[in-house]
């Protein structure tokens, strides 16, 4: 069966563009990106909305396809009667890719020109179709690559969310493999980056983080001239209790006791009853009549009270530090901050501010906005990145806030 072992996300604004009109959400085993259009910030409201259509995760008990299909509609639905309830926003739209792994299959729903890609053996597939003008004029045939590369309607998309009330979503299911790495991302790293460029990436880097900034530094050093979001994730093959993880967005924690509590206690009671001492010995000589004692007996079951004393306590300790550690990192998943990333963009985290020796964070990035500290004023940076812990709606809250400028 398969699982994430390894992911990225990251977004940046780009050289030409003044604001990030991307939206992404991680979630493993879900990832979505959608890449939002209209004038007067309209296009980030309406990539914000498709993603958080998906925000939790697929129903129980569906097949992948159908689900993601179903949460597209609801966005495209919500999108579309937005657009026409509010003057300032009408027109908006926004493309949307989401990835479902499942245990043997990566589930796909597809609308617009951003893109999924899947990098296995060192060949970069494509798994999505563009919906646009020059990809259907190049599967007609009436259009080179080369040719679209520089066509003046390279950036007209002829499928969208919220441009009608209904809206075709494209489905498919791959069958994953253990090392299969895919990318999702919005076009201004395909329109940026050839195929061969991606793939040579990706191959020739081991770790997602750097393979991740690697491509929006090339999209950049390109020209830049759309936002540029890129999602990575790998996969591998697990069993039995492994299963429980989710890669880095569902850390597993792993419990030390490998006896149950009641064996424990099972245990502690039995070597209460081994070490209390026997009526016979402690009676006067002249009432104890007993059996003459064999040499060695008694002093081998006093040599093995201690040890059993010692498992007893030993187990009882393990079992309660499993708990403690068990409620503490459920407490940690409950709170969320905001801080911003290596590249100074505002970012949610889940958990609290705090790195343990050994470099592992108790924290995990939930969200990466378009928006860069440095453009944030002194009273915005000190309302917000001040790393107190809020809940996951009042930090997502303000970030949106932010990002429409509507922060007071």
């Amino acid at each position: 069966m398969l699982r994430v072992a390894e992911q990225y996300s990251g977004s940046d604004t780009g050289r030409q563009r003044r604001a990030n009109e991307d939206s992404l959400m991680v979630r493993s085993p879900l990832f979505v990106v959608a890449d939002g259009m209209g004038g007067a910030q309209a296009g980030e409201v309406a990539s914000k909305l498709a993603v958080e259509a998906f925000r939790d995760g697929l129903p129980d008990g569906g097949e992948p396809e159908a689900s993601l299909a179903g949460l597209a509609q609801a966005a495209n639905t919500r999108i579309h009667e937005l657009s026409h309830a509010n003057a300032e926003q009408a027109g908006m739209g926004t493309t949307l890719t989401a990835i479902y792994v499942g245990e043997r299959d990566v589930a796909i729903a597809h609308v617009g020109d951003s893109r999924a890609y899947c990098l296995r053996d060192g060949r970069l597939l494509r798994l999505t179709d563009d919906h646009s003008l020059v990809d259907e004029l190049m599967r007609q045939g009436r259009l080179t690559p080369e040719e679209a590369v520089e066509h003046p309607q390279r950036s007209v998309i002829t499928r969208a969310l919220g441009i009608e009330g209904t809206v075709d979503v494209d489905t498919r299911s791959f069958k994953g493999r253990a090392g299969d790495i895919y990318l999702v991302c919005s076009d201004g790293l395909t329109t940026m980056v050839s195929e061969e460029r991606i793939a040579e990436i990706l191959s020739a880097t081991t770790v997602l983080r750097d393979a991740g900034e690697a491509l929006i530094a090339e999209a950049n050093r390109a020209g830049g001239r759309d936002n540029i979001t890129v999602v990575l994730l790998r996969l591998e093959e697990v069993s039995g209790p492994a299963l429980a993880g989710g890669g880095d967005e569902e850390p597993t924690l792993t419990g030390m006791p490998a006896v149950a509590p009641q064996t424990a206690a099972a245990t502690g009671q039995a070597a209460a009853a081994t070490a209390t001492p026997s009526v016979a010995a402690s009676a006067p000589p002249a009432v104890a009549q007993r059996r003459p004692r064999t040499p060695g007996v008694q002093d081998g079951r006093r040599r093995r009270r201690l040890p059993l004393r010692r498992a007893g306590a030993i187990t009882a300790v393990l079992v309660v530090l499993g708990l403690v550690a068990a409620g503490a990192f459920l407490a940690m998943q409950s709170v969320y901050f905001i801080g911003t990333n290596k590249r100074g963009l505002v970012t949610l985290y889940q958990g609290v501010p705090f790195t343990l020796p050994g470099n592992i964070n108790l924290y995990t990035s939930r969200y990466v906005s378009g928006v860069s500290a440095a453009t944030m004023s002194a009273r915005q940076r000190s309302a917000l990145l001040d790393h107190s812990l809020r809940s996951e709606g009042k930090a997502a809250s303000l970030i949106r806030s932010l990002e429409l400028d509507q922060l007071e």
